[in-house]
């Protein structure tokens, strides 16, 4: 992967070429956008945000020429500034800026629950939109009854979840960059930056008076408040990836333990809630300090 920062860093051309190349491949290929939105954080931490912004303006051009030639939508360029490059870009300011990876991690979180209240705003019952995208989702040999049934369950909450897993990708194309430059410039550094991600106690306080009116509040009000409560969990559940991997760590066994960690992650995703929660307990417990003080 290194290869990859240092193409990217040889110049201009060059990180525009891959930024809006990956971009388009990724439409058969999706994990490939991380790739694209990393060129993009790695020249704005590296060299700046006129720097950064320069290369997102012309891989957005070269995009779209790309699109037209290969006839597909210029809507899908415009979703993917909109919604990866443009925050990407913000956030990889606010990390070169602030020097602080939580407060990036912060910024990336309010923006997805910006996006989701502006969403109730102009669409007066997103639930029901969503009863009507969902069966296109469900693969063909699912039981109808339950699917239905999902689709009941999870239409109320599926803003939240498509708006969490915008910033998932946000984050993941930042901590990418971020640990390109750490490559090329600071060998170890994303690692140590990455392992001390932590949230204040106010935020916490904020989660469990969002999560209280949604229990006690009705309607659209509820629904955006559980929604804000799904994105309030990237932010723990990023806080909670780097509290066990700081406990798995210092197993005997952490050259096997961290890596199965990581795939469990990725292959089970209901493992998410549970890391959520250690991120949130850690906000007042401070799990790692407590680990290093009984070694």
């Amino acid at each position: 992967m290194k290869w990859i920062a240092a193409y990217i860093m040889r110049g201009r051309l060059e990180a525009i070429l891959l930024a809006s190349s990956l971009a388009m491949i990724s439409l058969m290929f999706a994990p490939l956008s991380i790739l694209s939105s990393g060129a993009v954080a790695l020249v704005t931490l590296r060299k700046g945000a006129y720097e950064g912004l320069i290369i997102l303006v012309i891989s957005s051009l070269a995009a779209g020429v790309l699109a037209t030639l290969m006839q597909v939508p210029y809507t899908f360029v415009l979703l993917y500034v909109l919604v990866l490059w443009l925050p990407i870009w913000l956030i990889s300011v606010v990390l070169r800026e602030g020097r602080h990876i939580s407060l990036a991690v912060e910024i990336a979180v309010l923006i997805g629950i910006l996006g989701v209240v502006a969403y109730y705003l102009f669409n007066t019952d997103p639930a029901a939109m969503w009863r009507q995208v969902m069966p296109r989702m469900v693969p063909p040999n699912a039981p109808i009854e339950n699917a239905q049934e999902m689709i009941e369950l999870m239409a109320p909450y599926m803003t939240g979840i498509a708006a969490a897993g915008a910033v998932f990708s946000m984050l993941m194309g930042l901590f990418l960059g971020r640990w390109w430059q750490a490559l090329l410039y600071n060998p170890g550094g994303f690692k140590q930056e990455f392992l001390g991600l932590r949230a204040q106690p106010r935020i916490g306080i904020v989660c469990i008076v969002i999560i209280g009116v949604a229990v006690v509040s009705s309607g659209a009000v509820s629904e955006i408040a559980w929604n804000t409560t799904i994105l309030m969990a990237v932010l723990y559940t990023c806080i909670g990836t780097a509290v066990l991997h700081v406990l798995f760590s210092r197993m005997k066994m952490s050259q096997f333990a961290v890596p199965m960690f990581y795939i469990t992650l990725f292959l089970i995703p209901h493992s998410l809630l549970p890391v959520a929660l250690v991120g949130f307990s850690d906000t007042w417990l401070d799990i790692r300090k407590r680990k290093l003080n009984q070694t």
